[in-house]
């Protein structure tokens, strides 16, 4: 890079004053079969939050059957109701604060081995509840798991894939969690008429939950979390060393050959370079690296939800409802529908972030998300004798958010911060997710009553067009480099 000045970026830490990376930007070896599990079992975490998200909304409606519901108790009130939909996201806050205190202590291996269980208990519980508490304790343990998975399985694709592919497989963790919306959406409408159909499709999340369990008990641990440790003194640095080396192998297979050696040397150079050799403090997390860090990831996951993505998918039934489309008015059809376009606008994302880069996939979504959202205000306020344009621009917003904000904003927090912060770091921004999708699924009412829907939609076209201006101005491009080159080049 400085050949000029006889400076090697391998060998020298800075160039000009200016820290450069010491790892090789060569592609890494890897086999396609090694890569696929180490991506498979943590993304199973994203899937069973999508399955809750999809499989809730039926279930509520089982739930309060008196013909189908098989329970006494089913006369539940509004309050009773939302505690049901709204406690697993309770639980993920809570899951969130723990993972900031544990997370590092754990590991990334562990903490979705204990999200996996969080997930069993949960949906174990919920589906043998003989009493409404115990259905929302079941509810809570579950997001529990939610918050847990949304916070490690991010770390670990990042921390164990290949660089050239690292974009591809944290996307697809974002086609896993619309998956799983997709497969709830389905048990749903299967099961919505069954006798005692919620313990069913609740309880379907159980195998799954043991699928990934069993997984992440099998796979090693991520080697940048065994090499952080060893610079930091947590153990003898050449047997962590040695461990790393041989997680790294069984992730890359056998097309890694001698080069797993020299790739942990450069990771180990690359953290002793940074300082990585303290952990970190609470107030570490709010100043230089971090603290931009924390810019990008959580301007980014708050604006995934402040732009309306909660209101938007929660009252589709009622847009197309209030659209006149009365052979649409059945929810789970709805939501079957809007399931699937996810899952293809998704697909597409996941196939081209890593040859067009982050940044154009993230102007060009939130570009259309502006312009569907001042469509959906002018259709609540004066264009209301056409409903074509209401369910056009529904549809045209849950394609752009698929094409960017739902996978890119889970992809830039998980590879954005240093490693010695990254899981504190990914805990506050996984907490401000959560917290801003709280906020806006129950402010979304109140607003409507105050102000009505138009005026609210172009509130929110009004803060997509923000989230443009912060995309333009403060995201970085990521594409095709290391975790550590981000850290150096980019922080």
């Amino acid at each position: 890079m400085d050949s000029e000045n006889g400076k090697d970026p391998k060998t020298s830490g800075h160039s000009d004053g200016v820290l450069q990376p010491l790892l090789r930007s060569e592609r890494e070896d890897f086999t396609v079969v090694s890569a696929i599990l180490p991506f498979l079992f943590p993304a199973f975490g994203g899937l069973l939050y999508g399955y809750d998200i999809g499989a809730t909304s039926s279930a509520t409606i089982s739930i309060q059957s008196a013909s189908s519901s098989g329970i006494s108790w089913y006369n539940l009130s509004s309050v009773e109701v939302g505690l049901v939909t709204s406690g697993s996201l309770y639980g993920a806050l809570i899951g969130s604060i723990l993972a900031f205190n544990v997370a590092d202590f754990l590991g990334r291996r562990r903490e979705l081995i204990l999200s996996s269980l969080m997930y069993l208990i949960g949906a174990l519980i919920t589906a043998f509840a003989p009493a409404f508490v115990v259905l929302v304790i079941g509810r809570f343990i579950y997001g529990i798991g939610i918050g847990l998975a949304m916070h490690a399985a991010p770390m670990y694709i990042a921390e164990t894939a290949p660089s050239q592919i690292r974009g591809l497989l944290i996307s697809l963790k974002e086609f896993f969690i619309v998956l799983g919306m997709l497969m709830g959406y389905i048990a749903g409408s299967l099961l919505v008429e069954t006798v005692s159909g919620w313990r069913i499709i609740y309880g379907i999340s159980s195998p799954l939950s043991l699928i990934m369990g069993i997984g992440m008990w099998w796979l090693p641990p991520s080697p940048r979390w065994i090499l952080l440790q060893a610079v930091q003194g947590k153990g003898d640095m050449q047997g962590l060393r040695d461990s790393a080396i041989t997680c790294l192998c069984r992730l890359r297979g056998e097309a890694i050959g001698d080069s797993a050696c020299l790739k942990v040397d450069d990771i180990l150079s690359e953290l002793s370079q940074m300082q990585e050799e303290h952990e970190a403090s609470i107030a570490e997390i709010f100043q230089g690296k971090c603290l931009k860090a924390l810019q990008i990831g959580g301007g980014l996951v708050v604006f995934q939800q402040i732009t309306g993505q909660p209101s938007v998918l929660y009252y589709a039934t009622s847009i197309f409802q209030s659209a006149g489309f009365s052979a649409a008015s059945d929810a789970t059809k709805v939501s079957v529908l809007l399931g699937f376009l996810k899952l293809v606008m998704t697909g597409v994302a996941v196939l081209v972030v890593d040859r067009l880069g982050r940044r154009p996939l993230l102007l060009g979504g939130v570009s259309g998300i502006v312009i569907s959202l001042f469509f959906l205000g002018s259709y609540y306020t004066y264009l209301d004798d056409i409903p074509a344009v209401a369910v056009i621009a529904l549809l045209i917003y849950v394609g752009c958010y698929q094409l960017s904000f739902g996978p890119i904003g889970w992809l830039m927090i998980s590879e954005v911060f240093p490693l010695r912060l990254r899981g504190r770091g990914l805990s506050i921004a996984v907490l401000l997710n959560f917290g801003a999708n709280a906020l806006v699924t129950f402010a979304f009412s109140p607003l409507k009553e105050l102000v009505g829907a138009g005026v609210l939609f172009f509130i929110f076209g009004g803060i997509a067009v923000l989230a443009l201006i912060f995309i333009f101005f403060i995201i970085p491009e990521t594409k095709g480099l290391s975790l550590e080159e981000i850290e150096a080049k980019l922080l």
